[in-house]
């Protein structure tokens, strides 16, 4: 188990930030993860696994004008 954005989610090993955002169904281009305070850059979301009992906050970046 783990939490996204204070939402409990259930772990699975071998998960990455990639597949977390696949099960979301996110769809934004651009949007911050944060694992345990540690922001986690796009190039690396299919290479970051996800620590069972870690903490995540998704943040979608939105342009405004």
């Amino acid at each position: 188990m783990f939490t996204v954005n204070e939402k409990k989610v259930t772990w699975r090993e071998g998960m990455t930030v990639a597949d977390l955002l696949n099960d979301l169904n996110d769809s934004y281009t651009y949007i911050l993860v944060r694992i345990n305070h540690k922001q986690v850059s796009r190039p690396d979301f299919d290479k970051t696994l996800i620590p069972d009992n870690s903490e995540l906050f998704l943040v979608p970046m939105v342009a405004g004008g």
